[in-house]
């Protein structure tokens, strides 16, 4: 897990916990080895879950708190269930 973040992100997540943070840079871990998995970019995972290609990038490294929405179109993009893609978090 890469703990590598820069100024603007570290202050957005200033505010929460380690564990929040590790949760969430858990979770981006596991979309990013489903993608590759299926061979996707990030750009044809954005497509498939109509959501925005640098959105996907924040995701996979942990810089985002995601809704369910989009964890809901990110799991039905990589046709894993969320249980699976949450697996660990």
């Amino acid at each position: 897990m890469n703990l590598k973040l820069g100024v603007k992100v570290k202050m957005q997540l200033a505010s929460l916990s380690r564990r929040s943070i590790v949760a969430f840079m858990r979770l981006g871990d596991n979309i990013r080895t489903q993608r590759r998995t299926l061979g996707l970019t990030q750009e044809k995972l954005a497509e498939k879950a109509d959501l925005h290609p640098v959105y996907i990038g924040s995701v996979e490294r942990g810089e985002e708190n995601v809704s369910i929405d989009s964890l809901v179109r990110i799991s039905k993009a990589l046709k894993v269930s969320l249980h699976d893609l949450v697996a660990g978090v």
